[in-house]
């Protein structure tokens, strides 16, 4: 008899407080499968993100002359190199 009151009056508890929910796991989904999730064409079609970038030209890099390094460093020496150098700068 008690345990029959016992059972009534733990369900009565339960159904005042409601089910206890269980905490949710966090779970790592893929974008086609979250778009899966939201639409059906996507189901049979993959998401194709690439094709929506822009395309961007690459510039050619500017590389110098390669000359012979002596004629420089003779045309830099002395005190007229000094002078070209201090006029370049301004």
């Amino acid at each position: 008899m008690f345990a029959a009151q016992i059972i009534s009056l733990s369900q009565k508890i339960i159904e005042l407080k409601g089910i206890k929910k269980p905490n949710l796991k966090r779970v790592k989904k893929t974008t086609d499968d979250m778009l899966g999730a939201c639409t059906e064409t996507s189901r049979l079609t993959k998401a194709d993100f690439k094709a929506n970038l822009k395309t961007v030209k690459k510039e050619d890099e500017k590389r110098e002359e390669v000359t012979d390094w002596r004629k420089n460093v003779e045309a830099m020496s002395g005190m007229e190199g000094r002078k070209k150098m201090f006029n370049a700068g301004q």
